[in-house]
């Protein structure tokens, strides 16, 4: 009889043990969820970090120190504009001045590819100018950079942007519930 229990208690307590480890609920299930406890990894802090110095540097230097940042064979995708292939090319077109005409950009995301030599990040932009009349121009939108070490170091691979659309005013608005 003893037997006999034993083997029924064995066989009530794996299904329950199984279904505690299974449970999105349990206290050990939350711990180890990305969701509930995210956490960076060392690639991605490192482009954060990377791009973050990058926006800095562009705010101080302008488009000579923006441009700097590119690899020879890169390329910039940006506001529905033609593309502009080369670091020559790109220097060529990005020749603001700091004093003029302000870009910086916060990183929001990162992702670093497994071989730990490219990633890319993303996050929001705001460029600052003013127009022919003194008044000033913000431009604001989405951004995405591709990086891939280059004899060791980071450089941009790619670079591609978007303005985010015009408000559309209180006419185009949907109701609040």
């Amino acid at each position: 009889m003893l037997k006999t229990f034993s083997a029924f208690a064995l066989l009530l307590l794996l299904p329950l043990t199984a279904a505690a480890q299974l449970d999105p609920l349990s206290k050990k299930a939350q711990t180890n969820n990305p969701v509930t406890q995210p956490t960076l990894s060392p690639g991605t802090i490192e482009l954060l970090v990377l791009d973050s110095k990058f926006s800095e540097e562009t705010v101080k230097g302008g488009g000579k120190v923006f441009s700097s940042w590119f690899a020879d064979d890169a390329l910039t995708l940006n506001n529905g504009k033609q593309p502009t292939y080369g670091k020559a090319s790109i220097a060529a077109a990005a020749n603001w001045n700091p004093s003029e005409y302000e870009l910086k950009w916060q990183p929001l995301g990162a992702q670093m590819g497994p071989s730990g030599d490219m990633g890319f990040t993303w996050g929001h932009y705001d460029g600052r100018g003013k127009d022919k009349n003194g008044s000033e121009v913000v431009l604001s939108g989405r951004y995405i950079t591709v990086w891939k070490k280059v004899n060791g170091q980071w450089k941009v691979a790619l670079d591609a942007s978007a303005n985010e659309p015009a408000d559309a005013g209180e006419c185009c608005r949907l109701p609040k519930p």
